[in-house]
This record gives C-alpha cells, structure tokens and sequence, in this order.
C-alpha cells in the first residue's frame, strides 16, 4: 500500500444557521464556493461533532479533541495554550491565562471586551505590565493578535481553580477572581490586585492617550479567563508515527500544536485575523509535505466574522477561503490526503459558539465520491456522521497508515 500525507483544514467557526439575511440559508450556502463544491464532488462527506452532539466545543478542546486528545482527561484551561502559542516560558506549578486588553469605565464596567479590536500598541501596553511582582509572585504578560494576551502568573503556593475575571459580556463590572477551591486564595487575591494595578497603569499609558485624542477606545484594562496549568501531552509522531507541522495565526492553535509536538510554520502573513493571506497559508502548508506527513492548516477568519454576527461578511470570508482552496488544488500533490471541516459552529444569529454539528469533506484520490456542495445542508446527505474523536484514526486509514485489528 502506498503511504500517503495529508493536510486538514480547519475553518474555524465555519458552521452555522440559517439567517433571515440571507434567504434563510447559512453563510456557507449562500456564499459562491465553486472550488469548495468541486472538491466535495470527488470525496466522502458528512458531518461531525466537534466533541458530542450539542456540546458548545471551545476552538481549544475541539482542536484537541479532533487531534485525537480527549479534552475530557488532558484539558485544565486554555491559558496554557494561549501562552505556549506565544511562546512564553511555561515552568512546573505556573498559572496561565488568556486575556483580552479591554475598555472599563472608572467603575470598572466594560464598555468593549475587545477595546475597539485593537490592532496597534498592544506590545507597549504588554511591556508596562510584564513582570510585575506582587507579594512573592510574578506576573508576566505578553501580547497576542489584535486584542488578545495571555498572562503567566509564578510563585509558590498557587492554583489554576479560580473563576474568570473577564465577564464575557459588556455592559456590567468586571468579576473579582473566587476561588473554586480553597487551594486557590492566595491565586484569587493576587489576580484581582493585578487587574486592579492593570488598569491603574494602562489608563494613564501614552497609547491610550493617545488612542482616546484619536476618537478611539482606550485598552484600559487586562481581563483574564481560562486558567490552567500545562497539561501533559502525548507526543503526536510517537502517538501517530507521523511528523507534523501546522500553519495557523491564533496563538491558542499554535499553543495547541506545540504542546503536542506539532511543529509551527510561521509566516508574516499568518495573521489570525480578516486579513490573514489565505493562499499563503497553502502555499507554506504544501511547502511543508516535503518535510511533513501531517500539516494542520487554521483559517480563524469565519470565527471572528461569527461572533461579530456579520452574515455578510462571513460570506465574503467563505468565498475568500474558496478562492484560496482553488489554489491548493492547483498545487498539491495528487497522493495528498485532504480533510476539510469546522472547529465549532459560530452562528451569525447567535454571536457565540454553539452545539450544532459542522460539515467534513476528506478527500483522496481514491475515496468514494458522494458529495455535491461544501455545506452544512449538502453534507448532511454524505455517509458520515462522526465525532472529532475519530477524524484521526480515519485520516490513518485513507492514508494507508492503520493497523489492522485482527489477523
């Protein structure tokens, strides 16, 4: 049997629900996806669960559970990937978190979690906060992609089981840290004294000067959530026998891919945003199969166009992704394996992750050809109906890599 490379895509947030703004037909419907159908065409499709049906995956526990990692057994919090996604020094007994640079008003209410979708300043503002000492802990802060950070709190004494700052929400005071068990004091007071010092700083700092003389919203505040410690991860070429490389622009992927030993392409394209070079990714990721067996490739642009509950726009993300897969095709090898799927559903009417199952296409050059367009609708006809669980041990079988069970 000829052994064969693959590459999955990952179209993060892809899957929604019909929207009245457009003809009652999901964005991917509604968009003009000629090479997206055109590859469906000639491969197995269905739809899957990204963990089990009606459970809201998170892009950290859905990539992780598509990854073959049970998120159940491995998952304490997403901080960690965010931090080892931007390379920050993970240590034995450290707490990270995520974080959005937000705005508050002097009551401390949130007026936008994402400070306007900061894009510019935000390593400066990092640079004020980082390795602030309170009591015998430190406090290290790095910037992410527009708004996002992650923060890595190290001392002795502290615990990953306290609740989340941020509160997911505008329009109400940013949450004090409790602690979820008794452990997690000491981790709770000092994380509310940071967020508190966080703002004392940032409210004063040149950027948000001059960001506030500009008409713009200030990055007043840090808000964290999802704390945890650094799981330990099997690692992927010992589990899979496959060497694997990733190209993504979120460092939460790139955190994700790193812990399991998944090795990050990085570009300046890759920008985990709307502007992110959707052809450049294929073209790296296609780079990579001269090296790689496995390459993960991530396109964040249809998540973010969910939660800002723009159908339009993620129509026009859908097309653009389109226009960039037509490129793969023109480039990849024929022996290539290609798996296309969702992380979550992110719908437009609902602004948030939700529950419903998200449309898969894999394609070989010898897979059976049942498919008509690349959407939710059309794949539901498709013979699969599987759980993220088990997209690896099915890219092992198309890929001629399995074990037999059995004699």
């Amino acid at each position: 049997m000829q052994i064969r490379k693959s590459i999955l895509v990952i179209l993060d947030g892809a899957g929604d629900r019909a929207n009245e703004k457009l003809a009652y037909k999901t964005p991917l419907e509604y968009a003009s996806t000629p090479n997206l159908d055109s590859i469906a065409k000639k491969s197995m499709v269905g739809l899957m669960d990204p963990i089990a049906p009606g459970i809201r995956a998170g892009s950290d526990t859905s990539h992780l559970n598509i990854l073959g990692y049970d998120p159940y057994e491995v998952y304490t919090g997403r901080g960690p990937f965010e931090a080892a996604g931007l390379d920050m020094d993970l240590k034995p007994g450290d707490i990270a978190f995520r974080c959005n640079f937000s705005t508050v008003d002097e009551n401390l209410v949130v007026l936008d979690r994402r400070a306007g979708r900061i894009k510019e300043g935000t390593r400066e503002l990092a640079e004020a906060l980082n390795r602030m000492k309170i009591e015998d802990v430190e406090f290290f802060v790095k910037e992410g992609v527009e708004h996002r950070a992650a923060l890595v709190m190290r001392g002795p004494g502290l615990s990953p089981f306290v609740s989340d700052v941020d509160p997911h929400e505008k329009g109400v005071k940013i949450h004090e840290a409790k602690p979820l068990k008794e452990v997690a004091q000491k981790t709770a007071r000092l994380l509310n004294l940071f967020v508190k010092k966080s703002y004392e700083i940032l409210k004063e700092h040149p950027v948000n000067k001059r960001r506030e003389a500009e008409g713009k919203l200030p990055a007043n505040i840090l808000l964290p959530r999802g704390a945890g410690m650094a799981p330990h991860l099997e690692n992927f070429q010992k589990k899979y026998g496959m060497k694997g490389a990733c190209v993504v622009g979120t460092p939460l992927i790139r955190g994700i891919c790193k812990m399991v030993g998944i090795e990050p392409i990085d570009f300046s394209g890759a920008t985990g945003s709307y502007d992110t070079d959707m052809r450049g990714k294929f073209d790296h990721a296609v780079k990579a199969l001269r090296s790689y067996d496995f390459v993960l490739v991530n396109i964040k642009a249809p998540d973010i166009a969910g939660h800002d509950m723009l159908p339009q726009k993620k129509v026009v993300v859908m097309e653009k992704i389109d226009d960039a897969v037509g490129h793969l095709l023109e480039i990849i090898p024929e022996d290539v394996v290609v798996i296309i799927t969702a992380d979550h559903s992110t719908p437009c009417t609902v602004g948030d992750h939700t529950g419903d199952p998200v449309p898969i296409l894999i394609y070989a050059a010898d897979t059976r050809r049942e498919g008509e367009e690349f959407n939710e609708i059309s794949c539901a006809k498709g013979s699969l109906r599987i759980r993220g669980k088990e997209v690896m041990r099915i890219l092992l079988n198309i890929t001629n890599r399995a074990e037999k069970f059995g004699a």
